[in-house]
This record gives structure tokens, sequence and C-alpha cells, in this order.
């Protein structure tokens, strides 16, 4: 059973992130013929005052 954990910032949609986890699962399936029903996606939304490039957080250099 593949488990999936995406990080992302914080800002996308609840349709986004829908399809988000179908092409996911997708390219599971068709890349090591993992049943659908198989694969498990976790979505973190990180604020992006808690991710930092270079020094800065992501909120400060948005």
């Amino acid at each position: 059973m593949p488990i999936v954990q995406v990080n992302l910032l914080e800002g996308r949609s609840d349709d986004q992130k829908e399809k988000l986890i179908y092409e996911i699962t997708e390219a599971f399936h068709r890349a090591i013929d993992a049943p659908r029903e198989s694969v498990r996606i976790i979505l973190n939304d990180m604020p992006k005052q808690n991710y930092g490039v270079g020094g800065v957080s992501k909120q400060k250099s948005a």
C-alpha cells in the first residue's frame, strides 16, 4: 500500500487538492500498477511562516 505525503503551502482550494489527490493516485497506479484503492495520500497544508528559503520565511518574501 503506497502512502504519499505532500507538503503544500497553504492557499490551495479544495478542488485543487481533490485534483492533486486524483492525479497522484493515477500516477502510482500507472507507474507501479498499484490498485487505486490501495493508494493513500496525506496532504499537509503548511502556513507560509512555517517554511523558509534562504533564511526568510515565505510569509515575509511573498
